[in-house]
């Protein structure tokens, strides 16, 4: 008999769909990832990125509360540190008066309830744009997780309310659990970029921060540099690699992980979703937010369909926490819905 059944039904008008509607979104599920630079009433678009921008501390707050008020209760925050301050140890990375400290604090004294998770990362201090520190012509896993222990501690020291390591040396988020507790911060959490990959839709965020890797410096070491970072992030051919990083991260302590990037990853979103007991976070990254604008500009594409489409994929991937720059513009749509 012709078919009883009929899916059409469901999706007779707006009501039913929404009726039945397996995935939803709201402001809860965003976190918006926010650059900071140095003086005050500074704010200056990111070119690569339009609508997104870099702000100092002052100006920085003040987004904060508007972000707060339209539903949205997490922040990742990254700064912009002065070339002179940046060398091969990181050290700025942990200096109780540096950028990242100050816009913690500040943060957190005006919105106390926004959740605040900082990058833990040596790169932004870096002067040659890596992840960790080098020696030899390659970045040296231990220490670094020495490195970055003291930055997450200072991050701790700061109001930081979780701590987000994504560097992807081996064993940091044991380390960061144990310099955490040891500093009585057990209460802080870490989300780590479990399954982050060696990826070109990073471009736009590393000319936010002048970040990316430099091959030579000049100079009296004259040190040579790996030209990428796919010596520690993962080569994107692999997938089950994904789930053995973010399983050894959740027995080491991760309270959360990562995946990223985000639509170009949605197959590791749920692989890691089915094999973890821990929310997953996915980063909706730079570059996939920058083609999304480049073609709402030229016509191409409706920004504000393909952005809710994307965010809708990302959560019914798996996602219990959306990192994206359409953050704040996908809570002003959602209230108005």
């Amino acid at each position: 008999m012709f078919p009883l059944q009929r899916g059409r039904r469901l999706r007779v008008n707006e009501s039913i769909r929404s009726l039945v509607r397996e995935t939803t979104l709201s402001p809860s599920d965003f976190m918006f990832p926010m650059f900071i630079a140095e003086g005050e009433n500074y704010k200056v678009e990111i070119s690569s990125m339009p609508g997104i921008f870099r702000r100092s501390v002052d100006l920085t707050v003040l987004e904060v509360k508007e972000l707060f008020a339209l539903g949205i209760r997490a922040v990742n925050i990254y700064v912009k540190v002065d070339e002179s301050l940046k060398d091969n140890t990181g050290k700025e990375a942990w200096n109780p008066k540096g950028l990242m400290q100050d816009a913690i604090r500040e943060i957190k004294a005006a919105c106390p309830e926004m959740i605040v998770m900082p990058d833990v990362a040596l790169d932004p201090y870096s002067i040659y744009g890596h992840d960790g520190i080098i020696a030899n012509g390659d970045i040296e896993n231990d220490s670094t997780n020495d490195a970055l222990v003291k930055m997450a501690v200072s991050q701790a020291q700061a109001g930081a309310d979780f701590v987000a390591p994504s560097d992807m040396m081996d064993g940091r988020v044991l380390r960061l659990r144990q310099g955490l507790d040891a500093a009585g911060f057990q209460n802080v959490g870490i989300m780590s970029y479990s399954a982050k990959y060696a990826s070109a839709f990073y471009g736009p965020f590393r000319d936010a921060l002048n970040s990316a890797p430099k091959e030579i410096i000049s100079g009296a070491e004259l040190a040579k540099v790996p030209k990428d970072k796919k010596t520690y992030q993962m080569d994107y051919a692999n997938r089950l690699e994904a789930i053995k990083e973010a399983l050894w991260d959740v027995e080491e302590g991760a309270d959360m992980v990562m995946v990223k990037p985000g639509i170009a990853y949605l197959d590791i979103v749920r692989e890691v979703k089915n094999a973890v007991n821990v929310p997953v976070a996915v980063f909706h990254v730079s570059g996939e937010y920058a083609m999304i604008k480049a073609a709402a500009e030229r016509g191409w594409v409706d920004n504000d369909k393909v952005m809710m489409e994307q965010l809708m994929c990302i959560k019914r991937a798996g996602a219990s926490l959306i990192s994206t720059y359409f953050a704040k513009e996908a809570a002003i749509l959602l209230q108005k819905s």
